[in-house]
């Protein structure tokens, strides 16, 4: 998995960061992505989070995103998820936690 952050623009008060993430949210680097995932969310208000580049996700990429949405959310800030990618669709409909994560996602009724 490849995490790449960029410091956002400011919106209102505080700091939007950007983060995309690519490659496999798997349970084999999910230990090494939670740090970094954890720093790009410190010293910004908001965090958008570009899962296009997703190609594979697991039962520990989807406790990676919790986590970085209950970590927000204890700390007053809000976390987005954006572009969600076929295997990210895929994990979120297997789930259910579309509306959990409360972003606007697109699921394909008919793969059920």
């Amino acid at each position: 998995m490849e995490i790449t952050v960029k410091p956002g623009k400011r919106r209102g008060k505080h700091k939007v960061r950007k983060v995309a993430i690519s490659g496999a949210m798997t349970i084999y680097n999910a230990a090494a992505a939670k740090d970094t995932l954890l720093d790009a969310l410190n010293g910004a208000g908001e965090i958008e989070v570009d899962l296009s580049g997703v190609a594979e996700m697991d039962t520990a990429g989807v406790q990676l995103l919790a986590l970085l949405k209950r970590e927000a959310a204890s700390s007053g800030k809000r976390v987005a998820l954006r572009g969600h990618s076929p295997a990210v669709l895929e994990v979120l409909d297997c789930y259910r936690l579309a509306a959990y994560f409360g972003d606007a996602v697109a699921i394909n009724e008919g793969k059920r």
